[in-house]
């Protein structure tokens, strides 16, 4: 651009016609001017560091002035050329270097998209991690508890029984001694009558008293009546409770087994959503590399 610069400048261009036309009226004064031409020529490459012009600046000591004429005129339009294409490749560079910026900057901005997608995904992994580890300890609570009900459910049916059977063998017991009383006492209580109708028979004898039912059979016999009953409302208590007891035993079991149900469907959810998420990651971390790859 400078070499061009100098030879399409005024001064050269005074210079060269005042030389060529020079040449055709004096041959000595002609090759001075030609020589001052070559030296100028040279001393201008030299400080552009243009082989073009050291080239042509042999050429003007060397070569018949037609020459010398038509190598500047082929230099200039070489160098104009040059300078066009020159132009071009620079229009060309700026375009690249624009395009290459951005896409650059469309490479970051996916670059950072990736970088918060991959923090995102492994943070929702980590929460999925934990509430699944939390489930199955729950699963595993609920369960133990289930077992610990069973266990304590199964005793206390055991307590029943046992408090059942006691009672109605204490029923049966007392029946029979109230039975066995009341025929005693029943028979004892025929003889006295008797014995009171006959007319002819004696008086009691002095300082005994005349016979009368004895009043202490009837506080014996009701009092073991009262143990009866007593028993026999004990065991129907007991039976209401027993059949509530397993009536709570029952839905708690119930209750626990869909909390179970449910906490299971959770983590199958929960690990299929984990598994989607972890191949999400892998592949926004392979993204990431051929980003950082084109970057």
């Amino acid at each position: 651009s400078e070499a061009l610069s100098f030879l399409t400048s005024d001064d050269a261009h005074d210079l060269f016609t005042r030389t060529f036309n020079f040449v055709q009226v004096d041959a000595t004064q002609g090759r001075q001017q030609r020589s001052d031409i070559a030296k100028m020529l040279a001393s201008v490459g030299h400080k552009l560091h243009s082989p073009e012009l050291v080239a042509l600046a042999s050429k003007v000591r060397l070569d018949a002035f037609t020459k010398v004429k038509k190598a500047i005129d082929d230099m200039i339009a070489k160098l104009l050329q040059d300078k066009e294409d020159e132009v071009k490749h620079k229009d060309y560079c700026v375009e690249e270097i624009n395009t290459n910026e951005r896409e650059n900057d469309l490479k970051n901005r996916d670059k950072a998209e990736k970088e918060a997608q991959i923090d995102t995904l492994t943070n929702t992994i980590h929460t999925l991690t934990k509430e699944l580890d939390t489930l199955k300890a729950e699963i595993a609570t609920l369960q133990t508890e289930l077992k610990r009900a069973g266990e304590d459910r199964e005793k206390e049916n055991k307590d029943f029984q046992d408090t059942v059977a006691d009672q109605r063998a204490t029923v049966k017991l007392l029946q029979k001694t109230l039975d066995v009383l009341k025929g005693f006492y029943n028979k004892k209580h025929k003889g006295a009558s008797l014995v009171q109708e006959d007319p002819a028979g004696p008086p009691p004898p002095p300082g005994f008293k005349s016979y009368k039912k004895n009043s202490g059979s009837g506080g014996v016999m009701g009092m073991i009546q009262q143990i009866i009953n007593d028993a026999k409302t004990e065991e129907a208590e007991a039976i209401q409770a027993e059949k509530d007891a397993q009536a709570a035993y029952e839905s708690f079991v119930k209750d626990t087994n869909d909390s179970i149900t449910a906490k299971q469907d959770s983590i199958t959810d929960k690990s299929d959503t984990k598994a989607k998420k972890e191949g999400e990651l892998t592949d926004s971390k392979k993204d990431l590399e051929n980003i950082m790859i084109e970057l």
